[in-house]
């Protein structure tokens, strides 16, 4: 009887597991599907090592929680595989298997065995059809693992590249770490309006792709940029920022792709601050009651671009208020994703001197 429960509760686990892995390495995901078992583990290693992170420097920090993605990444492979053979040590031992010897193995044979049997590094055969069917099953499933995860690797890490090809060429354009009052500065200095908005389109392409790989790897989400300076969540909040000043102060008819921009990128703040964030949104009083642009803040972005080609004639209190409307779509979500992956969200204003980091690199040669 107890050998026929185990081996009901580990064929159940089998295929639960084996969803599981497909879901994460293979089935491109909704907004809402959660893989249970990945999420359960980044969630459990994020937390403490999170904490740790905070008793470093910046630096050490930064390279600390830079190691978590590709190490997440591997737990749950790892995790997936182990239990995946610890599910077929419980059917050869429910099915008194013979694992090479003369009587029915033990469990402990049987986890060598089915170990063995994974990785496909065991020359014995269990006697009987059922136990070299399970054997050939398992072998199969062993090598499907290793096929995935080979053919997975090559495109996380293109998302990744492509990724921060974008977030290192908006170093120029809005300093690091980014600030949409700087890339408004120079967008008033280059060209105003026209300038802004024509840049603000670029990002368009770029952030649905953003969205499309985040939402299909959420590990990726994990993988810090090259630089302690510029991440991601920034490079996106800073252009979502940008199109909500645009569409809020700009003269009407010239800011159609700020608003296209402002649509796509909100989306993808939304999207994956439920994926990515282990508290919702909803749930969570601070990312509602936090102001990243005060009134103070905004009357100093609005005299710095006092003259420049993002002059603005309208009624400042209105477009105050718009602006505000605008903010308040999307912020909660950048706060939620930027608590819970520990990134910093750019100031409105730049705080100090804006450096850029091509600049820096120059001065070291």
């Amino acid at each position: 009887m107890l050998r026929l429960v185990v081996g009901l509760i580990s064929l159940v686990a089998l295929a639960f597991l084996l969803a599981e892995f497909f879901i994460v390495f293979l089935l491109p995901r909704r907004v809402h599907r959660d893989p249970a078992i990945a999420r359960a583990i980044l969630r459990t290693l994020w937390i403490p090592w999170r904490a740790g992170a905070r008793l470093l420097s910046r630096d050490a920090a930064d390279t600390m929680l830079g190691i978590f993605g590709p190490l997440g990444l591997l737990a749950i492979l790892g995790l997936l595989s182990i239990g995946v053979v610890l599910c077929y040590t419980g059917l050869y031992w429910a099915t008194s298997t013979h694992v090479g010897a003369a009587h029915p193995g033990s469990f402990g044979d049987c986890l060598y065995f089915s170990a063995g049997a994974f990785v496909s590094a065991t020359t014995a055969t269990p006697s009987g059809g059922l136990g070299k069917l399970i054997q050939i099953v398992e072998a199969a499933n062993g090598l499907g693992f290793l096929a995935i995860a080979i053919g997975y690797l090559p495109a996380l890490f293109q998302a990744f590249s492509r990724r921060e090809s974008a977030v290192a060429r908006l170093d120029p354009r809005a300093g690091s770490p980014p600030s949409p009052g700087r890339l408004l500065e120079r967008s008033g200095e280059r060209g105003g309006w026209g300038d802004l908005d024509e840049y603000l389109l670029e990002w368009e392409t770029w952030t649905a792709e953003l969205m499309e790989t985040h939402l299909s790897y959420p590990i990726l989400g994990y993988f810090r940029s090259q630089h302690i300076d510029q991440n991601w969540l920034a490079a996106l909040t800073t252009i979502v920022d940008a199109s909500a000043y645009a569409i809020a102060y700009g003269p009407e008819g010239s800011t159609e792709a700020a608003e296209l921009t402002f649509r796509i990128g909100s989306h993808a703040l939304g999207d994956l601050a439920y994926t990515l964030s282990a508290r919702r949104v909803e749930r969570d009083p601070e990312p509602r009651s936090r102001d990243r642009l005060p009134a103070e803040d905004l009357q100093e972005l609005r005299r710095r671009l006092e003259g420049s080609g993002l002059h603005s004639e309208s009624d400042d209190e209105a477009c105050a208020e718009r602006l505000a409307d605008l903010r308040s779509v999307y912020e909660p979500f950048a706060i939620a994703i930027s608590r819970h992956l520990a990134l910093d969200l750019p100031d409105w204003v730049p705080r100090g001197e804006v450096r850029e980091a091509w600049r820096a690199v120059v001065g070291r040669g």
